[in-house]
């Protein structure tokens, strides 16, 4: 068998015939598949869609409307003549030239003698005839008026095969075409159709394997309709283009930074920008001072820049109006939807690079997330919203050859940052990232990105831009932190209030181990872990019915028992109710907006009173409150109204629970509630709400139900209560009072729960 990559070029098919060593038109076979295969096949196709065809299935046979304008046309009669053809193929085909018209009657004489010669009957040779020239004039209309040009025709067929389809592909390579047929199953069927393989070539390459499963012509085309769309995207290329860090010194980036662009480079056809990462410090005593005499300098420069600390706040509601957020077909599709919502500057040369680069930077994302098209939007609107707060500070007035400076202190969080960062490093603009902190990972990752590192690691929030707010540590400082570090990183030993986050996880457990986990830490029952820099902190989430063995006087005496100096405990139904003048309601309407807290809105109302908490437990409530809104645990949130309610009964809680709150210390021991209901008033939906608020907090909540009745269960959307039925319901207890111990109890103390918890023997 003739293999092409032995014999020839496959590129030649691309030339004019009188450039090819031959002279001749190409018939190849295409057994397998790579990435060289699959550059060549896209190159083709674009030649086939131009001129020539393009066949994705198997070739059917003429129906019978075709076959009745065939025998209108041309009569019933059939010679195997190349004159009858000739002049058959003149009336069937009459943009044909002689020439041309000549040189196909010939192929189709030939291929109905090859079909004859294979011991086949005058009817059948007639079929084939009829096949052949109806396939002409239905399925290759645009290829027929280029045959025999120096640049030949081109046939991509990409279905099954059989005698009569491979007679079709001879015949075109006969009369003057270049055809490219791919072999899906391999080499098989085709050489029980050509068994000498002398019909074709054989086009291989190196590291060719099988056809993936599932794989056809629509492949090709889906890559060249994507292709088609990136460059409509584009539109007209800027002129100019970034040169990134090739001209840096490779010592001193801040050094380095400062210099003025006409220092950089002269030739007009670049913008020379930055585009660097400094991981450490070099020196941790003098590097706080390093970066604001490095700010003093850059303010004073008159450049344009801005600076970012910790992480790049998310769009706000009122940026992210106007954007198309439906589903779309393509990423294409999906990044043309968002470049519209990009305020572009005046300047079109600017108006083109943001263009670009955000065509660029999307687009790779898109094939990094494949098809997770909704990771894909997310991305799209979150960069497109900084393009438009941060550019107009960074490109107000730009003008070559200026160069803008973008500071992250910190380091990228998430993908969304690092692909902003990479769209402002093609952009006339420095990109200077900062990640002092060793034991804090930056996710941004780019070929173009150059990074210094350093030994020393500094915990530093914010980059320091006033004098009187800069702190310098000494070097017995520096150690201590660095200890610090040491004991209380990835060592299962943590300082006090290590972590601002929490996520709670509710353990379902028997009923004897709620004895053994409820004075334990967090950090030593199951399931607890860190992630990042927030703790999943397992909770109990329990009811107990019944009194187990119908003895109170134990019962109560349990009870007493799992009273801790963080305990809250409630001794009837209802705790709060509508009759409790709450001043968030009067205001309700306005606490949420688009499904979330209005957090700025509540800040500035006069009857928020939770503004004596540290910042970060006020975030933490919010972001719990956002939480049990969102995951529609209450039942009716988001149907009835309901979700005002929680608002507004969450912001305005009792001090006591904000007490324990403002003092949980996530890895040690979490708050506790004890709603003790021995009678027949329901709980309030208030205190469903406020229960299963405290429960996402990460508290111990225990419903203590004697008589068996329905508590929360009547709100709740979902079932999330852990019941334990332990004993005999019994009505009217008394209720005595408990008493909540100064300070937290010693090991010596008896076994936690007592009686209440003991198995029986």
């Amino acid at each position: 068998m003739l293999d092409i990559n032995k014999k020839g070029d496959p590129e030649e098919v691309f030339l004019g015939l009188d450039k090819r060593r031959e002279g001749a038109a190409c018939f190849y076979r295409v057994p397998g598949y790579g990435a060289e295969v699959g550059r060549f096949l896209e190159k083709y196709y674009r030649a086939a869609r131009e001129k020539g065809a393009v066949v994705y299935g198997k070739l059917q046979n003429p129906d019978e409307t075709q076959v009745a304008y065939f025998t209108e046309m041309l009569g019933a009669e059939f010679h195997l003549d190349r004159f009858f053809i000739g002049k058959s193929l003149g009336r069937w085909l009459p943009a044909l030239g002689n020439e041309q018209c000549t040189k196909l009657a010939n192929a189709v004489y030939d291929a109905l003698i090859r079909y004859k010669a294979q011991g086949k009957n005058d009817a059948m040779v007639k079929n084939l005839y009829v096949r052949l020239l109806c396939w002409l004039y239905y399925k290759l209309p645009g290829l027929v008026p280029h045959l025999g040009e120096n640049d030949p025709p081109k046939v991509l067929y990409g279905g099954e095969l059989g005698k009569n389809g491979l007679a079709l592909l001879k015949l075109l390579h006969d009369c003057g075409c270049d055809v490219v047929l791919l072999q899906y199953g391999g080499e098989a069927e085709y050489d029980s159709l050509d068994e000498r393989g002398e019909m074709s070539k054989r086009l291989s390459f190196d590291g060719m394997q099988p056809y993936p499963q599932g794989f056809s012509l629509k492949v090709i085309e889906q890559a060249e309709t994507e292709r088609q769309q990136r460059q409509r995207l584009y539109g007209s290329k800027p002129t100019v283009s970034a040169a990134t860090n090739v001209w840096l010194s490779g010592g001193d980036i801040l050094e380095d930074i400062k210099r003025v662009p006409v220092m950089r480079g002269g030739d007009g056809r670049y913008f020379y920008n930055a585009f660097c990462r400094m991981t450490g410090a070099e020196d941790k005593l003098t590097y706080q001072n390093d970066l604001y005499k490095f700010y003093i300098e850059i303010k004073n420069s008159g450049r344009r820049f801005v600076i970012v600390d910790g992480k790049i706040p998310m769009p706000t509601n009122e940026e992210l109006e106007g954007f198309d957020r439906r589903e779309f077909k393509t990423n294409e599709e999906l990044v043309g939807a968002m470049l519209k919502c990009i305020k572009m500057p005046p300047n079109e040369e600017l108006k083109g690079l943001i263009a670009s680069a955000y065509i660029d930077i999307m687009l790779d994302e898109a094939d990094k997330l494949s098809v997770n098209r909704q990771r894909l939007t997310t991305m799209a609107v979150c960069t497109a919203c900084w393009l438009n707060r941060y550019g107009p500070m960074l490109f107000n007035s730009w003008a070559a050859p200026l160069v803008a400076l973008f500071i992250y202190m910190g380091g990228c969080k998430n993908g969304h940052e690092a692909a902003f960062l990479r769209i402002l490093s093609r952009l006339p603009c420095d990109v200077l990232v900062l990640a002092p902190n060793l034991n804090t990972k930056c996710l941004l990752e780019d070929a173009r990105l150059f990074e210094l590192k350093y030994p020393n690691t500094l915990s530093l929030d914010s980059f320091p831009t006033e004098a009187s707010a800069l702190q310098f540590g000494t070097a017995a400082y520096h150690a201590e932190r660095e200890l610090d570090e040491t004991l209380y990183g990835d060592t299962g030993i943590y300082r006090d209030y290590q972590y601002k986050k929490a996520n709670s996880v509710i353990l379902k457990t028997m009923y004897e181990e709620i004895g053994l986990l409820w004075k334990q830490e967090t950090r030593f029952r199951p399931n607890f872990s860190v992630v990042d820099d927030t703790v999943n902190v397992p909770v109990i989430f329990a009811k107990i019915s019944g009194i187990k063995d119908a003895q109170p006087a134990k019962y109560w005496k349990g009870i007493q028992q799992l009273l801790t100096d963080n305990t809250f405990v409630i001794y009837s139904a209802p705790f709060l109710t509508r009759d409790i003048d709450n001043p968030m309601r009067y205001n309700s309407a306005a606490l949420i907006r688009g499904g979330k807290l209005q957090r700025n809105v509540i800040l500035q109302s006069r009857e928020y009173r939770y503004r004596h908490l540290r910042e970060e437990t006020q975030t933490f409530i919010f972001d719990k409150i956002d939480l049990l809104m969102n995951s529609h645990i209450i039942s009716g949130t988001y149907e009835n109204g309901t979700e005002y309610l929680i608002a507004a009964t969450l912001l305005y809680l009792p001090d006591p629970i904000l007490k324990l709150i403002q003092g949980f210390d996530f890895t040690k021991d979490n708050p506790k509630i004890i709603y003790i209901n021995t009678g027949q008033t329901p709980i309030s939906l208030e205190d469903s709400i406020l229960t299963a608020f405290l429960s996402l907090c990460g508290f111990d909540v225990l419903f203590i139900v004697p008589t068996g009745y329905q508590t929360v269960e009547n709100y709740f959307s979902k079932n999330i209560l852990d019941e334990h039925k332990v004993g005999e319901y019994m009505y009217d207890l008394p209720l005595p009072r408990l008493k909540i111990p100064k300070q937290k109890q010693s090991s010596k103390n008896k076994p936690i729960f007592g009686g209440l918890f003991r198995k029986g023997k």
